[in-house]
Parts: structure tokens; sequence; C-alpha cells
């Protein structure tokens, strides 16, 4: 029998042993993982530096930088209608620090342009964030004949083939906004691509092209300052950075709708947890009167997304503008 000692001796051994267990237990316990972001993110832009979406890709990576202290360097690779910017973000580890702002032109119009791409947008990339979307602008230069899209119509009815206008390169959703304008409008239009929105912009302006099929955020500063005329927006409402420029529709071809779309996108595989923040934050920046200010003045029109709202369109867009493509005869080998 156990004498009132022993017992106590025992106990203690116990209650000294659970001890032991329970701090080698906490020992061995994982620490938790960093808060993303724990270093800084680089935002893949897949076009030329003075595109517009180079311009949204830039103010975002800023206002990210000064809202929520994070590091964001946005990073030009360009090429291919931005498809080698997008294969580069395919290829990146999925953690969240290799993100890309994607667009229309790349994502659901270089898969059915580009032959043979190794990726699918709908299947190597996540949605994380719908930042803006943008009409695409008819412009000439201010010295231009031209002063309404009834006097481009008109001319180009009376000499098929004389017009001619510069978009940032075939196959782009600004050259395609071109061709199903001519088969609404009826007519034919000499199509010049160019490598980027700035090169077609400068040849606008010194006549060398008759019109500008241009994204409004790369056109906006030639718009304020007068050296570009505006003749037509092809989205269904007017732009809110100028209200004063006349829908397609409006100007003779109901039902003219074409619009370009910018959001960010990371490899897939990225952890939810991390789309779920970088939208969060995205989100949270599109609201405030700041950085709605600034995407206005730039010509676009910003719309938050959920995660998965912003994965429907881009399915939604991947489908449809296959025909599209296939129609306009605009193809890469």
């Amino acid at each position: 029998m156990e004498t009132p000692l022993t017992m106590m001796r025992t106990l203690l051994s116990f209650t000294a042993l659970a001890l032991a267990l329970g701090s080698t237990a906490h020992a061995q316990a994982p620490a938790p993982a960093a808060a993303y972001p724990a270093k800084p993110i680089r935002l893949i832009v897949p076009f030329p530096p003075g595109g517009g979406t180079d311009i949204l890709s830039r103010l975002v990576a800023t206002k990210l930088t000064e809202s929520a202290k994070w590091t964001v360097v946005a990073d030009n690779r360009a090429g291919a209608g931005g498809t080698i910017g997008i294969g580069e973000a395919v290829k990146a580890a999925p953690t969240g620090y290799d993100l890309v702002m994607g667009q229309k032109d790349n994502l659901v119009i270089g898969p059915w342009l580009y032959k043979n791409l190794p990726w699918d947008p709908t299947k190597d990339l996540t949605a994380v964030a719908h930042v803006a979307y943008t009409p695409v602008v008819i412009a000439t230069s201010a010295n231009s004949k031209f002063k309404t899209l009834a006097d481009v119509v008109a001319a180009a009815k009376a000499a098929p083939g004389t017009i001619t206008y510069g978009s940032p390169g075939n196959g782009t959703s600004i050259h395609l906004a071109g061709d199903l304008f001519e088969k609404a409008a009826g007519i034919k239009l000499s199509h010049i691509p160019y490598k980027g929105s700035n090169p077609a912009l400068m040849d606008a302006l010194s006549g060398n092209v008759d019109l500008l099929m241009s994204s409004v955020p790369s056109a906006m500063a030639q718009i304020k300052s007068g050296k570009l005329r505006p003749l037509a927006v092809t989205s269904a409402k007017r732009s809110s950075s100028m209200p004063e420029v006349p829908t397609v529709s409006e100007s003779g071809f109901k039902d003219f709708d074409v619009s370009t779309w910018y959001g960010v996108f990371a490899p897939a595989g990225t952890p939810a947890t991390v789309v779920n923040v970088v939208n969060a934050e995205i989100n949270k920046l599109l609201a405030t009167p700041e950085m709605k200010a600034a995407i206005h003045a730039q010509g676009a029109e910003p719309e938050a997304m959920s995660a998965a709202q912003f994965n429907t369109l881009l399915k939604t867009d991947y489908a449809k503008w296959k025909g599209i493509v296939e129609a306009s005869g605009a193809k890469i080998e």
C-alpha cells in the first residue's frame, strides 16, 4: 500500500512528464506561415511602356504600394500581342509573388490568333481581380478633314480601301473592333498594324494614317491636348471621361458594343487565401474616390468584381471571341 509520501512523489512525476511532453510538442509544432505578402510582388505588364495596359498596371502598382504598404513592381514583358508576358506568368511559381495584368487582347483573342500557344488562360491562370474596362476610341488628327464618323463612312464608301487606320497590332481587340465596325458600316478600310499603341498614335498625329483605333487610356493625353479628335467610342454607352463623344451605336450603327477589360491574374494553383487577399485589396482600392478619379482620368471605367465573377467573364469572352477572330481572318501562325 502506497504511503501519502509515495503518492505525492508519483503525482509530481506525472506532472513533470506532462509538462515536458507539452513543451516538446510546442517546440515541434510548425511555425505559422508568414503573412502575405512577405516580400515584393512583381506585376508583369505584357505590353510596352506607354500603352493602356502599362498605364493601368503602374497605377495599380503605385496605389497598392501606397495604400496597402506592399512593394509592387511593374515589369514590362512585351511581345507577340501580349502573349509573351502571359506565358512568363503561366510558368511562374504559384505563390502570389508573380502576377500579371491581363486583358482581352492576350487572354481571349491571342489564344485564337496565335497557333499552338502552350497555355490555356482558362486552365493555366487564376482570375484574381478585375480592374477596369474601356471602349475603343476611333480618332483622327486635329488637322484631319474628318469631323464625324459619318464623314469617314461617306469617304470609305466613295473610295473603298483608301482610308487607313492604325491599331496596336494585328488581331488585338482594338484591330478587331475596327474590323467589326467595317462590317457594321458596310465599308472597306485599310488596316495598318503597329507594334504597340504609341507608334500607331504618333503616325495618326502626323497624318501618316487617316484614323486611329485605340484604347481610351492610350489616346487620352493627346485628346485632352486637342491634338487628336475623337469621332466615336465603341462601347454601348458614352465614356464618362469623354461624355461629349458619341458612341458608334448613336452614330447610326445600332447595338454596336466592343469594349476591352483589364485585370490581375496569377498562375494556376495560387492559394485561394492569396487570391482573396489581393482581390480584397484591389477592390478596396477601386472603391476610393482617388483611384476612381485616376482611372477616369485615363479614360477607363473602374469596376470591381469577386474573383469568381472575373473568372466567369474570362471564360464567357474566351468562348465568344473565337468566332469573331475566325470571321476576321486575322490569324498569325
